[in-house]
């Protein structure tokens, strides 16, 4: 085990303590199904229904069936190779689809290098993982199964024989799909029950549907804050048409840089891809199993500019999503906000976009409420007393915590950047409009 390795398995054993969860040396029992678990209706305000038309793909058309298959098999231990771990293990509709670990706990108590992203509206999601190493839902669901840390099956054929040998399953495939089970009726049922996993209906649908009382004055600041000095537009973006929050693309936001030897890593992935084939088992392979996972995207496109890259991820429903980031490296939102506000960890691959904020910390707690209001209802009550352990938690501890960077009075404040603080965002009090006046009436 490296040296990074052991700090992560101490880093995740006293996140587990800290938190109230389970023992970090053995797998927890597969969640069962329940009401949070159930298909969600797409009646529900802020719901992008053109988009939702473009996203159900030809080749995997929803039915009901299907989706009733996708649960039982999301929800069966059976598909990991000690009959352990579920997808849903990784996923449970309790904590919003996610397992609320820094990074992922698979088959024989084993640890994984990445955080488990929601599946609450992952269908709209353009490319899949924190790396976009998956085009579909389809694909995503066909590398954990076979993972050796996730869910340890050796092959696609063992998991078709041992799904074969059970009597239901092959009675629901042949309904479902007209034939025996298959590894591609696996992972297209599985993806389509991900479908049906929806999460609008926020405070924040609410207001832009043009209820005005529908967020608090402090969430009114945020959303202000959230367009303008807190930067966090540029890739969080809201539209009526696409309102998730994400640009969809990868950035280098200085996580990484925490702890990454990125050259050495980037040239070692290299010589591996090469030599494996650089397919889609071995990609998965380095990024779940291998320090090399903080080299993200590249390990993708082996493009230098993707070095340290992750997905920008949605910001619906954060409060049931904790620990934050692609490795579940900050503990609250605050965490993540003194990340950024500071302007991310310096390294050669940083993105351009990403510098000091300059935000107070009443901005900052403005902003924690604002992202509250981007709960769907059905999470708002668990949200709030997470929102409240997390506020109670940012009042004397903030690890991330840096004013002096935030306020580019250090690293930042050289020649070539404007203003007497360095390159920060402008104070709201000098811009033209408030974008708070969005929404509402």
């Amino acid at each position: 085990m490296s040296v990074r390795s052991f700090i992560r398995a101490l880093a995740i054993a006293a996140f587990m303590a800290f938190s109230g969860g389970g023992r970090a040396s053995a797998t927890m029992p597969a969640p069962k199904p329940d009401e949070l678990a159930q298909p969600k209706s797409v009646d529900q305000p802020g719901f992008p229904e053109q988009l939702y038309k473009w996203v159900i793909p030809a080749h995997n058309p929803q039915s009901a069936a299907k989706v009733a298959l996708g649960k039982e098999l999301f929800f069966d231990p059976r598909l990991s190779v000690d009959n352990t771990v579920a997808c849903a293990n990784c996923h449970d509709p309790d904590k919003g689809f996610t397992d609320q670990l820094p990074t992922s706990m698979g088959v024989h108590g084993k640890f994984g290098q990445r955080n488990a992203p929601t599946v609450l509206d992952a269908l709209f999601n353009i490319e899949q993982f924190w790396d976009g190493r998956a085009a579909t839902l389809e694909d995503q669901a066909e590398q954990p199964i076979l993972n050796p840390i996730e869910m340890g099956m050796p092959d696609e054929k063992t998991v078709v024989a041992k799904l074969d040998s059970i009597p239901e399953y092959k009675a629901s495939f042949r309904s479902v799909f007209g034939s025996d089970p298959a590894y591609a009726s696996v992972v297209a049922a599985i993806a389509a029950y991900e479908r049906t996993q929806i999460a609008f209906d926020s405070p924040f649908d609410r207001y832009m549907a043009g209820d005005s009382n529908a967020l608090t004055a402090q969430q009114k600041r945020g959303w202000a804050i959230f367009n303008g000095q807190g930067r966090c537009m540029s890739c969080h973006g809201w539209n009526p048409t696409r309102p998730l929050f994400t640009d969809d693309r990868f950035h280098n936001i200085g996580v990484s840089a925490h702890s990454a030897n990125f050259v050495p890593h980037a040239r070692e992935a290299l010589a591996l891809l090469a030599h494996g084939g650089g397919g889609a088992r071995e990609i998965d392979r380095l990024a779940i199993s291998t320090d090399m996972s903080e080299l993200g995207r590249f390990l993708v496109t082996k493009q230098p500019h993707d070095i340290g890259a992750f997905r920008t991820m949605d910001l619906r429903n954060l409060y049931l999503t904790e620990p934050y980031f692609h490795d579940g490296s900050q503990a609250t939102i605050w965490d993540t906000l003194d990340h950024y506000n500071k302007g991310g960890v310096q390294n050669p691959y940083l993105d351009g976009g990403i510098v000091p904020l300059g935000l107070s910390g009443q901005q900052e707690d403005d902003l924690a409420a604002f992202l509250l209001s981007l709960t769907s209802q059905r999470y708002m009550a668990q949200a709030e007393k997470e929102y409240q352990r997390q506020f109670r938690i940012s009042r004397t501890t903030r690890p991330q915590r840096d004013t002096a960077a935030a306020m580019g009075l250090k690293g930042r404040n050289g020649p070539g950047f404007s203003g007497p603080f360095g390159d920060i965002g402008p104070g709201q009090a000098a811009m033209n409009e408030n974008p708070a006046s969005l929404g509402g009436n």
